[in-house]
């Protein structure tokens, strides 16, 4: 009689102690998915953020939706020169624009003479690349991603040469028509079209 109450405990306890596992596994489950999407939404609030305020530059593409005109509609890079080629309005300047001002341009451009009261939207496909010189192991353009750094950079470089200076950089940044050089730290933000220069230290 004593053991089948002493089974009947263990049983008891055994399934209270795989409830509270249970009950913990979904409480970090449920943690870990709250977390993950509070990241994710943040990280879209940022980049419309980015984005709303980034100016085009040679080598960026964009999509262009002329609503009911296909013709129109498609994807467009920028050129060498700042400018895209549109159909029916010819070279287009965009580089400096944000997409909200290329938006009206192309606006003012179709109307009257081609559509009528057109509605435009502007989509950043891709941005332009930046650069990276000086003493890393592969120098030269690479494709640039959101919110990298610096030393994002040089690790898609193929990291430092043992010559580098591995705390001090600098940039040289295009703003408006003009390039300006900024000193630099490895988490640096870097924006499309930077060109990062790794220095050489002196032994």
């Amino acid at each position: 009689m004593q053991m089948g109450r002493d089974q009947s405990r263990a049983f008891n306890e055994g399934f209270l102690v795989q409830a509270a596992l249970v009950a913990l596994v979904t409480i970090v489950l449920v943690i870990g998915l709250t977390y993950s999407r509070a990241v994710a939404q943040n990280a879209s609030s940022s980049m419309t953020s980015n984005n709303a305020d980034y100016r085009l530059g040679s080598g960026d593409r964009v999509r262009v939706n002329v609503f009911g005109e296909p013709s129109l509609s498609g994807d467009y890079q920028v050129d060498g020169l700042g400018k895209l080629s549109f159909p029916l309005v010819g070279e287009v300047t965009a580089g400096g624009l944000t997409a909200a001002e290329l938006q009206a341009r192309l606006v003012s451009a179709l109307s009257p003479d081609y559509v009528k009261n057109p509605s435009v939207s502007i989509e950043i496909l891709s941005y332009r690349p930046f650069y990276i010189v000086g003493e890393v192991r592969t120098p030269g353009s690479y494709p640039y991603v959101a919110g990298m750094s610096v030393i994002n950079g040089v690790a898609l470089a193929g990291g430092f040469t043992y010559r580098a200076k591995k705390e001090d950089f600098y940039l040289t940044r295009t703003v408006g028509s003009k390039k300006e050089r900024l000193d630099a730290t490895p988490e640096t933000p870097v924006e499309p079209g930077d060109v990062i220069t790794v220095r050489e230290r002196f032994f």
